[in-house]
C-alpha cells in the first residue's frame, strides 16, 4: 500500500521595498509577516521558532516568506527561475521505488521563491526516472530543462536574478550590501533581501526625496521630561537645574542639595528644583544667599538695653554700670550697697543712693547743737549764742535720678510741733542759689519742695528749709531748720 507523504509549501510573491518619498507611517501587513518599527517596513515573521512544534512526524520546519515547509530531514532547497515538468507519481510496486515518492509539480506549484525559482527536496537525483531509496524526495525532470538539477556536480545551474550558484551546486542569496553591489547612497543604509536589496535611511532618519533628513525628535512630544536635545539621528534629555536624569534617561528627579552638596553656612532646605538657606537667630544672609553675617541688634535699636547694648556673634548682651545689676536681662537696678558690703565706719551711716552710697556721721551736730533722742540738733536756750540760731536742725538725706522731669514734687517738710496761737511761714533758706527749687507752702503747718529744673549727676545738693513759728500777738518768734542732702544719681535710671 502506497503511503502518501504530503508536502504543504506556502507560497508567496516577493515583495520588493520601494522607495518613497516622504516616511512609511502605516503599520499593517499581510498574514506571516509584522511591522519592523526600526526599518519601517513588514518583515517575515520565522514560524519555525514561534510556532511550538510545527511539524510532526519526524519532519524538519523551514521557514520561508509569509510561512513555512514541513521537508524530511534530508531534503535540499533548490532556487530556479523556471517551472518544472509535472511528473506522475510513480506507481505502487514499481520495481526498486518506495513509498513517499513525490512528482516534482506537487512540490514546485506551491514552492515558488522570489526571483521566479522554486523550492524542491531531493536527497539524490538518480537519472531520469529519478526512483530513490526509502523516504528519500525525487524530482523528475525533462532531459531538455534547462533547470534540471545536472547529476554531474560540475554543471553549472541558472539561478534566478540576485541568487549565484554555490559550492555544493544550490544556488544561494547574493549579499549585495557586503559585496557592495548596491546603489545606496552614502547617508543610507543598504539593507539585504532574498534576491535584492533595500536602500533606507539610518534610524533618527527620514527620506525626504532622494536625501536622509534628520528627524527631530523634539518637536514630537513628549520625548523628554523637560529639555530635549536635537542630534544628528537621535536626542537626549537633559534636566533644569536642581535636577538630574533618572536611570531611564527620560525622567527629571529632584536633587537635594542639602544632601549632595550642602553649600549654607548654617541651615539649608531642599525644595523643588533648588534649595534655600536661612541663618540661626542673631544673624541674616549675606549677599550671597549661602553664608550667614551676624546681625548687630545693637545698632538696629536704641532702646535694647536701658544703659549699654554689647553684641556678641548670634546675640546681644545689655549691661549695667558700676552700681548697679542687670534685670530681667535688658533693665538695670540699683544696688544697695548699705544692705550688702560698705566701707562705712561705726560712727557713720550709710546711705544709699541711685549708683552708689555715702558714708554720713551719725551724730551731724556742731557746736553749739546738741543731739537730741528724737535725733534732733538743739541749740539750748541757755546758750546766748542759740539766740540768733535757729531753735532745731534736723538732717535729712534723699536720692533723685539724674535728668528727672520737671516741675516735680520731690520733698515735703511738716512742722513736728505745733504750737496754739501760732503762724508757720516756710521758706528755702540756702542752698538754692541757683533757682532749682522752689518750696509751696500745702497747709499751716507743712510746705512741698519742688523740682523746678532739672539737675544731671553725679551731683550732691544741701538745701535748708527753714520753718518760721510766729505768735499771733507777735511775743514769740522761733524757727527750726531741715537740712536736706540731694544725692542725684549718675544715671536717669
Amino acid at each position: 500500500m502506497l503511503k502518501a507523504l504530503f508536502l504543504t509549501i506556502l507560497t508567496l510573491a516577493l515583495v520588493k521595498s520601494q522607495d518613497t518619498e516622504e516616511t512609511i507611517t502605516y503599520t499593517q501587513c499581510t498574514d506571516g509577516y509584522e511591522w519592523d518599527p526600526v526599518r519601517q517596513q513588514c518583515k517575515d515573521i520565522d514560524e519555525c521558532d514561534i510556532v511550538p512544534d510545527a511539524c510532526k512526524g519526524g519532519m524538519k520546519c523551514v521557514n520561508h516568506y509569509g510561512g513555512y515547509l514541513c521537508l524530511p530531514k534530508t531534503a535540499q532547497i533548490i532556487v530556479n527561475n523556471e517551472q518544472p515538468q509535472q511528473e506522475t507519481p510513480a506507481a505502487e510496486g514499481t520495481s526498486g521505488a518506495t513509498t513517499g515518492v513525490v512528482s516534482a509539480s506537487s512540490v514546485a506549484t506551491s514552492g515558488v521563491l522570489p526571483g521566479g525559482g522554486f523550492v524542491a527536496s531531493a536527497a539524490a537525483a538518480a537519472g531520469s526516472e529519478g526512483q530513490t531509496s526509502r523516504n528519500n524526495f525525487v524530482i523528475r525532470r525533462n532531459p531538455a530543462d534547462p533547470q534540471r538539477i545536472p547529476s554531474n556536480p560540475s554543471h553549472r545551474i541558472q539561478c534566478a536574478a540576485g541568487y549565484e550558484q554555490s559550492e555544493h551546486n544550490v544556488c544561494q542569496d547574493i549579499d549585495e550590501c557586503t559585496s557592495g553591489t548596491h546603489n545606496c547612497r552614502a547617508d543610507q543604509v543598504c539593507i539585504n533581501l532574498r534576491g535584492s536589496f533595500t536602500c533606507q535611511c539610518p534610524p533618527g532618519y527620514q527620506k525626504r526625496g532622494e536625501q536622509c533628513v534628520d528627524i527631530d525628535e523634539c518637536t514630537i512630544p513628549p520625548y523628554c521630561h523637560q529639555r530635549c536635545v536635537n542630534t544628528p539621528g537621535s536626542f537626549y534629555c537633559q534636566c533644569s537645574p536642581g535636577f538630574q536624569l533618572a536611570a531611564n534617561n527620560y525622567t527629571c528627579v529632584d536633587i537635594n542639595e542639602c544632601d549632595a552638596s550642602n553649600q549654607c553656612a548654617q541651615q539649608c532646605y531642599n525644595i523643588l528644583g533648588s534649595f534655600i538657606c536661612q541663618c540661626n537667630q542673631g544673624y541674616e544672609l549675606s549677599s550671597d544667599r549661602l553664608n550667614c553675617e551676624d546681625i548687630d541688634e545693637c545698632r538696629t535699636s536704641s532702646y535694647l538695653c536701658q544703659y549699654q547694648c554689647v553684641n556678641e556673634p548670634g546675640k546681644f548682651s545689655c549691661v549695667c554700670p558700676q552700681g548697679y545689676q542687670v534685670l530681667r536681662s535688658r533693665t538695670c537696678q540699683d544696688i544697695n550697697e548699705c544692705e550688702t558690703a560698705n566701707q562705712c565706719r561705726e560712727d557713720e551711716m550709710c546711705w544709699n543712693y541711685h549708683g552708689g552710697f555715702r558714708c554720713y556721721p551719725r551724730n551731724p551736730c556742731q557746736e553749739p547743737y546738741i543731739l537730741t533722742p528724737e535725733n534732733r540738733c538743739v541749740c539750748p536756750v541757755s546758750n546766748a549764742v542759740c539766740r540768733e540760731l535757729p531753735q532745731s536742725i534736723v538732717y535729712k538725706y534723699m536720692s533723685i535720678r539724674s535728668d528727672r522731669s520737671v516741675p516735680s514734687d520731690i520733698f515735703q517738710i511738716q512742722a513736728t510741733t505745733i504750737y496754739a496761737n501760732t503762724i508757720n511761714t516756710f521758706r528755702i533758706k540756702s542752698g538754692n542759689e541757683n533757682g532749682e527749687f522752689y518750696l509751696r507752702q500745702t497747709s499751716p503747718v507743712s510746705a512741698m519742695l519742688v523740682l523746678v529744673k532739672s539737675l544731671s549727676g553725679p551731683r550732691e545738693h544741701i538745701v535748708d528749709l527753714e520753718m518760721l513759728t510766729v505768735s499771733s500777738i507777735g511775743t514769740f518768734r522761733t524757727s527750726s531748720v531741715l537740712r536736706l542732702t540731694i544725692i542725684v544719681g549718675p544715671f536717669s535710671f
